[in-house]
């Protein structure tokens, strides 16, 4: 994710991040450029449609349809952003949870190696969460110092999940810990499995292909009779114009689109591995 200044207008006026739209939309602004200086010359020059009427009431069907094509796209963005949001509260429930795994653990565990265990185990349930949303691959180093062997090609994050539970149940049958407290420390492992469905969820269920379709197909049309309606007021101009209202409306259904799936790699997507570090450093701390 990217971190920036939010006071810092001037930065974001005047300098392109590698994320902005605008490098994504830049073939396709040049080519709706040239078609719109077409339309405009054979409109005012070539046609001399420019005291003609019903040209002119093409305006009113643009002014129409872009008071609706306003309301689909402002119920797109905030749509995508719940998304985003609820990915976000996910995985602060996760530090949460792992933190409070960790404090529980802390004062009832006694042995060294025990609390050693789940020092390692706990921050590895975030690392293969953040490689299962993003489809990496896991590294192998990661349970150099841990008795877990994983499976691939299963659930990783289910195993992970599994392995705790075990361990806090062989506590249970070796009596290092009570029935209340293994209940207590049930809890917090189902949190885990609660949260990755959650995030399963978000991830595997994308907005429906025909509402995503129809408002491409929706901007691409509203842009491309633009010309017709305007050249003969504008003239010229109506190149520039249609294409910054081009950037506009395809600049949102592109950020809605990148944000829509908080789990990606992409520039404004959720630093989960960096929380996941976070994690790491936290349950380090409660459990020396």
């Amino acid at each position: 994710m990217i971190s920036y200044n939010t006071k810092d207008w001037f930065t974001f006026i005047f300098r392109f991040h590698k994320a902005d739209t605008f490098r994504q939309l830049l073939s396709i602004m040049v080519g709706i450029g040239i078609y719109a200086a077409i339309v405009g010359y054979l409109e005012v020059e070539y046609w001399k449609l420019t005291d003609t009427s019903y040209i002119k009431n093409i305006t009113i069907m643009h002014g129409m349809l872009g008071f609706v094509i306003s309301l689909l796209l402002v119920f797109r963005t905030n749509t995508a952003y719940d998304r985003w949001w609820e990915g976000r509260k996910m995985w602060g429930a996760l530090v949460n949870n792992s933190r409070n795994f960790a404090l529980k653990l802390a004062v009832i565990l006694k042995d060294e190696n025990d609390r050693h265990y789940f020092k390692k185990m706990i921050p590895v349930y975030a690392t293969i969460l953040h490689e299962h949303l993003s489809n990496e691959e896991t590294s192998q180093q990661l349970f150099d110092d841990v008795d877990l062997k994983i499976d691939h090609r299963a659930h990783r994050p289910n195993q992970v999940a599994k392995n705790l539970f075990q361990k806090v149940n062989d506590l249970y049958d070796s009596k290092k810990i009570s029935g209340d407290q293994l209940i207590i420390l049930n809890a917090e492992i189902q949190s885990f499995t609660d949260i990755c469905g959650a995030c399963e969820r978000i991830k595997n269920t994308p907005i429906p292909y025909s509402y995503s379709a129809f408002i491409k197909k929706f901007i691409f049309f509203y842009v491309m009779t633009l010309p017709f309606g305007y050249s003969f007021s504008l003239g010229y101009y109506t190149a520039p114009v249609v294409v910054f209202i081009f950037y506009v409306l395809a600049s949102l259904e592109l950020i809605a689109e990148e944000i829509e799936d908080p789990f990606g790699g992409d520039a404004n997507d959720l630093p989960t591995r960096k929380i996941a570090d976070n994690i790491k450093k936290h349950v380090a701390e409660l459990l020396p």
